[in-house]
């Protein structure tokens, strides 16, 4: 082999490896010998495991062209379309777990290993994306468009909802017997539940926020709910109800 296909080679079988046993239970001789060349081959193309390391995320990277989620959403943050960005984001990452399950598990591997992969991911991917995302959330709260909430808890609860559903499918529910959609549904559900929560408009007034939003359904009686609080007849609703039965108790009475 050239000298690039041996590196990419040597890469492939390396992540594979870590993908499966473990950064702790794979050693460079392994990775060796599934190549089927010398260690001294391995260090010829990566000097030292740290920079094997770097090398997967480097070539995740190429191999997906990007790996910013935010720009397979940049127009529509630029039309600020929130259902939009929501939705495709989710999408992208959905679509990017299943097409490539053995970097995710690489990455839990790192994760639970308190390996510095996990770190080095973290720092060069997911924290751009809550960085611009937050700035995102913040601007169209001043837009009056999103209620006032921490815009970095808007992040953590919808990336929670798109990886949990992500962990199911590729590692405890394969078969999708719990719960079975496509990932361009499971997308626009997430995103939907999200902008049900966080969506302003006329209507009641959420508890300890600048802004309101619409209650579910044509009458709070009929039992929507809003942000996890069920509707009902509100206060003034029910004194005036309470007067008029009063009132046509007394006419009775006469």
């Amino acid at each position: 082999m050239a000298g690039d296909e041996r590196r990419l080679q040597i890469l492939r079988i390396a992540m594979r490896l870590f993908s499966q046993r473990g950064f702790g239970g794979t050693t460079t001789k392994e990775i060796a010998r599934a190549a089927g060349v010398s260690e001294a081959m391995v260090f010829r193309h990566f000097a030292t495991k740290k920079e094997l390391y770097s090398a997967i995320l480097d070539h995740k990277a190429c191999l997906h062209d990007t790996m910013d989620p935010i720009q397979v959403v940049a127009e529509a943050i630029a039309r600020k379309d929130d259902r939009a960005v929501f939705a495709g984001l989710a999408l992208d990452a959905l679509d990017r777990h299943d097409c490539d399950p053995e970097f995710h598990r690489l990455l839990l591997h790192s994760a639970l290993e308190e390996h510095e992969l996990a770190q080095m991911f973290w720092e060069k991917f997911v924290t751009r994306v809550y960085r611009i995302l937050g700035s995102y959330i913040r601007e169209r709260q001043r837009d009056g468009a999103i209620i006032d909430v921490e815009p970095l808890i808007v992040v953590r609860a919808f990336v929670g909802m798109v990886i949990h559903h992500s962990l199911n499918n590729n590692l405890w529910d394969r078969k999708r017997i719990l719960l079975k959609i496509s990932n361009q549904v499971a997308a626009r559900e997430f995103a939907n539940i999200l902008m049900h929560g966080i969506a302003c408009g006329k209507g009641r007034r959420v508890p300890g926020s600048r802004t309101t939003v619409r209650s579910a359904g044509k009458s709070g009686a009929a039992g929507g709910s809003v942000n996890g609080r069920r509707n009902g007849p509100t206060r003034n609703t029910v004194i005036k109800t309470a007067a008029k039965g009063n009132s046509k108790r007394k006419r009775l009475a006469k």
